[in-house]
């Protein structure tokens, strides 16, 4: 694989590197790809501190309900959390 001192990895070589060392280290790729380890930050902040709101700051989204649904929470849990949470 060709990659440059200094240069940017496009996205297909980021991808290739990463399912090559989930390989190596004796993981299953289609399971974990780039999307899955970008919810995985995102996801333990969630379930430390419940705070909805920075995870959607820290996702980019724009209506909490998309980062409900990233989340795979409860939209009851969600609300709740997020009425009892001051603002």
């Amino acid at each position: 694989s060709r990659v440059h001192r200094g240069g940017h990895l496009s996205t297909r070589q980021y991808a290739r590197l990463l399912r090559e060392w989930v390989a190596s280290i004796g993981l299953d790729p289609m399971v974990y790809g780039t999307h899955s380890l970008r919810r995985i930050k995102p996801t333990l902040i969630y379930r430390q501190t419940k705070y909805l709101r920075v995870v959607q700051l820290l996702l980019g989204h724009t209506k909490l309900e998309s980062t409900i649904r990233y989340l795979g929470i409860e939209v009851e849990d969600a609300l709740e959390i997020a009425e009892s949470t001051d603002a």
